[in-house]
């Protein structure tokens, strides 16, 4: 007790500036590490808001003309395009051929018209960034445990990827089915183009829209690129995987790096990709997050990396853990001049020269028993017979691996169409002692 008064009335003696920083040691001492978190996270919040994100003014005005006159139904039936696939045809035949009543047309003129409200909900959702939940660690939720993988838990951490790779996720990155329009092409024609996608004018969709669920057929017939939640990342290396020097042949749009980032043992994050504007904000990503950490980027094909000799100099056998969502062959075509699928014109070359490849650059740079950790889907092969991606693929990572164990990945499924569940599977390696790795 003297000793607290005494040390109270030292620290009074040294003026009010040392009494200002006594309390506050203090009231941290009595709320507990929350409140210091919670601190601490806002503040490092405010540094990371520095990069250039989307606002939501920004982002609502992408879908308006300078000079836009209101949508009426005499106007659009007159004047609107319907697409189907590559073709274009007058709304007009096309509700005489197809029996379209007037009704449906209003109904999404209506929706045209009061576009910014389905604009701002999608953006709350998907795009707005909270700085109070930028940093998973610091935010009191608990990793995901085994076996309880979930990409669409805590959604919310996904916004920052969303959002600073906006453009290159919901409209460069082209579905790999014929005849599937991205989310933003087909959101530019509706409300800038004066074109009609054709699936809007299907009976189910008119039966959604007409309800006030245009957001759910949006989200249900128009490609969006897949995202990595950083918080399975995060969960997955806390719960399972315990790495400390990560290595990722992709970046899956920046989500490996601001997943495993956000981890407190991981000391050094080292990734490659082939999309330039994936790399630099990847890279500007970390510098502002987390600057106190090693972080290396490099654009270039993960299978040429294996073949660079200051690559393998700098990093053979240094990794404990490699992580990534390899690419589904063709299920999602990428912008880049260096892609894999425009590279490997076959299916058994693409298996050849990018997978085995990357595989023998995964087994060169981890350490003994070091572990290789890939999510990967057969979605997509039942719909075809020319190949199987989940047997193929990890046939060629068993010449230099050994399974150690899968696991789902659990996922939604979308809201109108009754696509299947993705049955993604993490898998987990451990580097064999004696494989083959011929150049």
């Amino acid at each position: 007790m003297w000793a607290r008064l005494l040390g109270t009335f030292n620290v009074l003696s040294c003026g009010p500036v040392y009494w200002e920083l006594y309390c506050i040691i203090m009231w941290a001492r009595l709320l507990g590490t929350l409140y210091t978190c919670i601190y601490f996270s806002l503040y490092f919040s405010i540094d990371i808001l520095r990069m250039k994100f989307v606002s939501l003014k920004t982002f609502i005005r992408l879908f308006h003309n300078k000079d836009e006159k209101e949508c009426t139904t005499r106007s659009l039936i007159s004047n609107a395009m319907v697409r189907t696939g590559t073709k274009l045809r007058p709304l007009k035949q096309y509700m005489e051929d197809r029996n379209i009543s007037k009704e449906t047309i209003q109904t999404l003129c209506e929706n045209i018209n009061a576009r910014d409200e389905y604009l701002t909900r999608f953006y709350n959702l998907s795009l707005k960034i909270q700085p109070e939940m930028l940093h998973i660690h610091d935010v009191s939720i608990r990793p995901m445990k085994n076996k309880e993988m979930n990409n669409n838990q805590h959604i919310v951490f996904k916004n920052i990827i969303r959002n600073i790779h906006m453009f290159d996720i919901l409209q460069h990155t082209k579905s790999g089915i014929d005849n599937v329009p991205t989310f933003f092409d087909m959101l530019f024609d509706l409300y800038l183009n004066n074109i009609i996608d054709y699936k809007l004018l299907t009976p189910s969709a008119t039966h959604y829209i007409k309800n006030g669920r245009i957001g759910s057929v949006f989200s249900s017939y128009y490609f969006r690129a897949s995202i990595m939640n950083p918080y399975l990342v995060y969960s997955l290396n806390q719960s399972v995987l315990h790495g400390r020097r990560i290595f990722s042949p992709t970046l899956g749009w920046s989500s490996y790096c601001y997943g495993f980032l956000e981890s407190p043992n991981v000391v050094e994050y080292v990734g490659t990709d082939v999309i330039p504007s994936v790399c630099k904000k990847t890279k500007e990503l970390a510098e502002i997050y987390t600057p106190s950490k090693k972080v290396d980027i490099y654009c270039k094909p993960s299978e040429d990396l294996y073949k660079d000799d200051s690559f393998m100099k700098k990093y053979k056998h240094h990794f404990d853990t490699v992580f990534f969502s390899p690419p589904y062959y063709e299920l999602e075509l990428y912008k880049s001049s260096n892609q894999s699928t425009d590279k490997y014109k076959t299916y058994e070359s693409w298996l050849i020269e990018y997978w085995d490849e990357t595989m023998k650059l995964c087994y060169s740079v981890l350490e003994k028993h070091g572990t290789l950790c890939y999510i990967l889907s057969g979605y997509g092969s039942q719909n075809s017979h020319k190949y199987d991606l989940l047997t193929d693929m990890n046939n060629i990572t068993k010449k230099y691996f050994r399974l150690m164990s899968t696991q789902p990945m659990y996922n939604k499924n979308v809201h109108v169409t009754t696509h299947r569940e993705t049955g993604e599977q993490i898998m987990i390696f451990i580097k064999k002692a004696n494989a083959v790795l011929l150049k």
